[in-house]
Order: structure tokens, then C-alpha cells, then sequence
């Protein structure tokens, strides 16, 4: 279901968890939100369970209530079945007594997937689905996943909702991104393929025209981009699972107050670096920069009987260095105390509280662990390659590494948490290959320092930066490709520049430019970061020891260009602004790029702590000024055609 203007809507692309709540501007006097909550934990067919969905929505109710949305209808496999008859009528009913100005949050965490298009809506494409508790794959009397919800049915419930002049937030933590490779690591995803529903590989699709597009006021936020899965995993050792989407929003929402749906998205992203499996948030619709409705709750967690009353659901850590006040929202800092024990809703400290201490605020999060690697895995026992020599210098592995290692094809590929093989097609997991004269050993020992360093390196900086969830960015970033082309071992002349969203995809020889402007207000040092795929991080600008600091609307430009060798892949432009201090010397972070520049401090923390005014100003997401500003842009990499 194509829709003209937003090519990858919300019913469209049921992958990315839509979770945002929505709003327009302020609401008039009796205009009422309403929220169905959809939880599927327990198939009764499929076997195909999850663990978080359920705890998913009772996360998501809380900060919904807290944000004025009591009238909630929740649907889980705790409570009311979740079946797809229990769906639609809980939409309907919440439909017809919704008015003109009022608002619809439907949050839905559980499977989804794709099917054959029913309608021929999609060109001859495929239906997204979500799968509700009662789904029992394919259907061959019917042509159809038995009980799927179809994106035409929620388009069809939703068009005249939005046509009366209701709002629409959708929330969905799902995924129907069928990458063919599955997940091995500790996250689980939230999808199915063709294979898990039974439908047969020369199943086809109808033509028809094309679905007219949504038109209303909406805003939809994702999970994750449309070819990635959106995962679950356990937070901590507390037993209790959550959607690595619906955690962070969750936290971030609890406190934004004045912010845009765009703020709280990229705030979110920021959130998830954090985060044990590798997905990145989308967000669209005319609404998304917009404010979100409804009170936050203030910055500063209680303290009762000598412990904070939050904890890992909330983003606290152990070794979280936390200021104590005794007020909620002003007064002088009574202390400064690391948390020792964190649970899923309490955090203890280590030393005595002042007598007065009644809230509490991290000042410092703890610093990243060390990088530790999985268990190996080897998908194809039967491949036919010797893999000793690799097993034997990787050793037995943690259970909660950050990488996994993955023995396919006579290599070693090194994939994030979760898991995923190749995820964005053949080679997009990056392989470890010795280069002349170097051992395995040494070659896996150069990639873990360069991987060991980026990993840091993007916590690091995701928590120094902050959120400032009120007023305007600090920068602004306008981004061009010039188009190139593979000419044997090098590229031919760029030609002309045309505005590009690099998340759609550059290819081999492309320069990417961007447009950085100060809009600040005050001056600003800016330095520019590339991420590459294999763990090594490109210093962009500046270059030459020219000057980085921009004045109050100064304009910088920028540019990289695709390596001609490079493979198919995500990667990650970062451009990062510090405030200038009166009389401050120039702050380069490009510094930062190269983890033998770090071999005299004790990292990336300890050097940025040394250059950035900090203290202060890295308290979660505060009105406080961020002691360093953060534009991060995704970069899809495509084939050479």
C-alpha cells in the first residue's frame, strides 16, 4: 500500500515500531486522547512466542497515564486475548467515540511480516501484517496468513478517523523486514518470514491500482529503518524483556517536555547506541515536528528509604556517578554518589545519603565496558571449511558479548549483538582478513581495538551529548551527493550536485557533501566523524589543522567519497558541535578517530572529559545546554550497478 509522499507508511511498513504518541498543537479544551495497547507474547498457533510484548504495554500505559492518557484499552496475553477479532473491535469502538481534535495512540508489539498482496494495492507486491495472538500462517482456501491484520484493513479503520479530523499516533514494535538470515545472538526478533508462515514460494499477488494515500494529521515513528528487524531482549539479569524501541522511547518520553516528535526521535536514537542490538529509528509524517502532548514528569528520579525508585527500565547503570537535591526541580547539589546495584525499577547508592536528599539525577553515566566477543557461531556445520585455527584463538566467549562471532564461508565475520548475518545482503557483516605478513591473531586483534574503539567511542559521545528537548538545534545539516562512477580501480569525475537523504542509499564512488550551519547563536566547534562498516572511523573535518570553529550562523562544508571497493551496508556519518567557551582554545574531535590516539589516556571518556566542559551539563535529557551537539546520519551503502 504505497502511499504517495510517504513511501514507507506506517501500515506499510510494519518493521519499523511505530511508537509515537501524537499531537499536534495544544489540544482544545475537551479534546480527549484515547490509547489501545496491543501486546501479542503468547501465539496460540504459531510457534513463535515472545517474551516482551506484555511488558511492553504495561511500560508503555505507565508513561501514557503519566502523560494525561488515561482512557486506555490493553490487550495482552496476560489479560484479554489479543486475538485478531479482540483487535478490530477494541479500533473500532475507541473510533466511534473519537471526535474532531481528539487523538487515537494505537501501540501494537508482537510478530509481523509480509504476504502476498490480497487487494493488488501494492503493485503486485506484498501486504504488511501484524500477526495477533489467533495468526495460523498460510491459508491455501483463503490465499492468505489465516487472522493477519492487513495494512489495508488498518488503512481502511484509519482514513476515515483521520478524515473527521482525528489525530492518529500509531506504535507498533514489530518487524516485517525477512532478511533470510536469523538472529544468533541474545536479542530476539520481532518478525516472520515466508518460510515461519507457510507460504509457498510461487504464492503470488494481485494487480490492482494503487492504495490512495493516508491524508490527515499523523505522525508515525519506527523502530528501526524498513530492512532491519526491530528486537527484544532481556534488560539486565532482571528476567523482565522489553523491545529495544519501546525502552528508550519510553525513557526519553518520560521526561520530554516542549519537544518535537523529531526531538524525541533523535533522542531516542541516541538512547539506543546504548543498547545491546544494533537498529536504527525512523519517524515520518506531517505531525512530526510537532509537539508531543501531555506533561512529562520531572527530570529528578524520588528517593525513598535510602534508594532511587528507577532503574535499568529507566536507563540507570551501575557505576552511574548521580547528584542528590533535595528538591525535584532546583536547589544546590547535596552530594555526588555512585549507584552500586541497579534492578529494573530501584538503584542503590554506594555511601551514606545526606540527611536531606530526596531526588536524585545522573551527572556522569558509568563508562562502556570493555568490548567482550560471544560465543562463536557456525550456521553450516556442513560447509566444508576448517575453522580450527579461528576457533582456537576465540576461546569459549561471554554470553552477553557485543559481538558475535560468525564462521560461514571459510571467514570470521564479526556481527553485533544480536546477531544478524549479513543483514543488509552478501558481506555487509564485516570479515576479519589478515592483511601481508599478518597472523589470524593479529588481524582479529586489530579489528577488536578498532571495533573496541568505535563501540566506545559512539556510547561515549551519545552520552555526553545529551538532549537539550526544548528550543532549536544548534546546527543544521543539509546534505548533497554528486553521482560518480567505478572507473577500474579508482572513480570517474563527480558530477553535479542534487540534494540526497544518504539513509536511501549512495553508491560505490558517490561524494557525499554536507552543508553545516551554525544556528546556535553562539560559536561553535564542529568536527565531522565517518563510521565505517568495518570498525574504522574516518576523520572527516576538519582537515589540514584548518579551523573548525564556526561563528553564529557560519556555514562549513564537508565531503566524503564511497571507497570504489566498498560492499553493500549501513554506516554512520557523525557531526558533532561543542560550545565555545570565552577565550577556550579549539576543541578538533577528529582526534578521536584513532584508537592509537587514545593509547595514552584511558579512552575516549577520559579524553573527552579532558577537552569538553562536562560537568553539568550531561544530565540525561535536560534543559540544561549539552556540553556537545550531535547530528547523526545513517549512510546506506548499495551496490555498483
Amino acid at each position: 500500500m504505497r502511499q504517495a509522499g510517504y513511501p514507507d507508511r506506517m501500515f506499510e511498513r510494519i518493521c519499523p515500531l511505530v511508537f509515537s504518541l501524537m499531537l499536534a498543537a495544544p489540544f482544545p479544551a475537551l479534546a480527549e486522547v484515547r490509547a489501545v495497547l496491543v501486546g501479542v507474547s503468547d501465539y496460540l498457533v504459531l510457534d513463535a512466542d515472545l517474551k516482551g510484548p506484555s511488558s511492553d504495554v504495561a511500560l508503555m500505559a505507565t508513561v501514557l497515564a503519566a502523560r494525561g492518557v488515561t482512557d486506555q484499552v490493553a490487550l495482552t496475553s496476560g489479560g484479554t486475548a489479543p486475538t485478531k477479532a479482540a483487535i478490530m473491535a477494541a479500533l473500532d469502538k475507541v473510533a466511534a467515540r473519537s471526535v474532531a481534535g481528539d487523538t487515537v495512540v494505537f501501540y501494537f508489539s508482537g510478530h509481523g511480516g509480509q504476504a502476498p498482496d490480497q487487494s493488488g494495492d501494492e503493485g503486485g507486491g506484498y501486504d504488511e501484517i501484524f500477526l495477533p495472538a489467533d495468526a495460523a500462517g498460510w491459508k491455501g482456501a483463503i490465499g492468505a496468513v489465516e487472522n493477519a491484520v492487513l495494512d489495508d484493513e488498518l488503512q481502511a479503520w484509519a482514513q476515515p478517523l483521520l478524515a473527521r479530523g482525528v489525530q492518529l499516533v500509531g506504535l507498533i514494535d514489530a518487524c516485517h523486514s525477512d532478511t533470510g538470515f536469523r538472529a544468533v545472538g541474545r536479542g530476539v526478533a520481532r518478525g516472520l518470514g515466508a518460510e515461519a508462515l507457510g507460504i509457498p514460494v510461487d504464492a503470488v499477488s494481485d494487480t490492482g491500482p494503487q492504495a490512495v494515500p493516508l491524508a490527515g494529521e499523523f505522525v508515525f515513528l519506527y523502530s528501526s529503518q524498513s530492512d532491519q528487524r526491530s528486537f527484544e531482549y532481556e534488560v539486565g539479569t532482571s528476567g523482565e524483556w522489553h523491545g529495544a524501541f519501546t525502552l528508550k522511547l519510553a525513557e526519553v518520553l518520560r521526561t520530554a517536555t516542549g519537544a518535537s516528535w523529531a526531538q524525541v526521535l533523535a533522542a531516542t536514537a541516541d538512547g539506543m547506541i546504548q543498547g545491546p542490538v544494533q537498529q536504527m529509528p525512523d519517524g515520518e509524517g506531517p505531525l512530526l515536528q510537532n509537539a508531543v502532548f501531555g506533561m512529562a514528569a520531572p527530570a529528578r528520579f524520588l528517593i525513598r528509604d535510602g534508594a532511587v525508585q528507577a532503574g535499568l527500565l529507566q536507563g540507570l547503570a551501575e557505576g552511574d556517578q548521580v547528584a542528590v537535591f533535595a528538591d525535584a526541580a532546583a536547589g544546590p547539589e547535596l552530594a555526588m554518589l555512585p549507584l552500586t546495584r541497579v534492578t529494573a525499577r530501584e538503584a542503590r547508592f554506594d555511601g551514606d545519603l545526606p540527611p536531606d536528599a530526596a531526588w536524585a539525577e545522573v551527572a556522569i553515566p558509568a563508562a562502556p565496558a570493555p568490548l567482550a566477543l560471544a560465543p562463536s557461531v557456525r550456521p553450516d556445520p556442513s560447509d566444508g571449511f576448517d575453522y580450527s585455527a579461528w576457533t582456537k584463538i576465540l576461546g569459549a566467549g561471554q554470553p552477553d558479548g557485543d559481538l558475535v562471532p560468525i564462521l560461514t564461508g571459510g571467514e570470521l565475520a564479526l556481527a553485533g549483538p544480536d546477531g544478524v548475518l549479513d543483514p543488509m545482503g552478501a558481506g555487509s557483516t564485516p570479515r576479519v582478513q589478515p592483511v601481508a605478513g599478518e597472523t589470524q591473531a593479529e588481524a582479529l586483534a586489530r579489528v577488536l581495538e578498532n571495533a573496541g574503539h568505535a563501540l566506545r567511542l559512539r556510547k561515549v559521545l551519545a552520552a555526553v551529548a545529551g538532549r537539550g528537548l526544548t528550543g532549536k538545534p544548534a546546527l543544521s545539516v543539509r546534505w548533497q551527493r554528486k553521482p560518480a562512477a567505478v572507473d577500474g580501480a579508482g572513480c570517474t569525475p563527480a558530477g553535479p550536485p542534487a540534494p540526497v537523504d544518504p539513509a536511501q542509499g549512495l553508491r560505490p564512488c558517490d561524494q557525499l557533501w554536507a552543508e553545516i550551519r551554525n544556528s546556535s547563536g553562539r560559536d561553535l566547534d564542529v568536527s565531522v566523524l565517518y563510521f565505517n562498516a568495518d570498525f574504522t572511523i574516518g576523520a572527516v573535518w576538519p582537515s589540514q589543522g584548518l579551523s573548525n570553529r564556526l561563528a553564529a550562523g557560519e556555514v562549513a562544508r564537508a565531503g566524503v567519497q564511497i571507497d570504489p571497493q566498498t560492499t553493500v551496508g549501513l554506516e554512520e556519518i557523525m557531526v558533532l558541535a561543542v560550545p565555545v567557551e570565552n577565550g577556550s582554545p579549539r576543541v578538533d574531535l577528529t582526534a578521536l578517530a584513532s584508537p592509537t590516539q587514545m593509547r595514552g589516556s584511558t579512552g575516549p571518556a577520559s579524553w573527552i572529559s579532558d577537552h569538553l566542559a562536562t560537568e553539568d551539563r550531561t544530565r540525561g535529557f535536560s534543559t540544561r545546554p549539552a556540553a556537545l551537539n550531535m547530528v547523526r546520519q545513517p549512510v546506506r551503502l548499495l551496490p555498483d550497478p
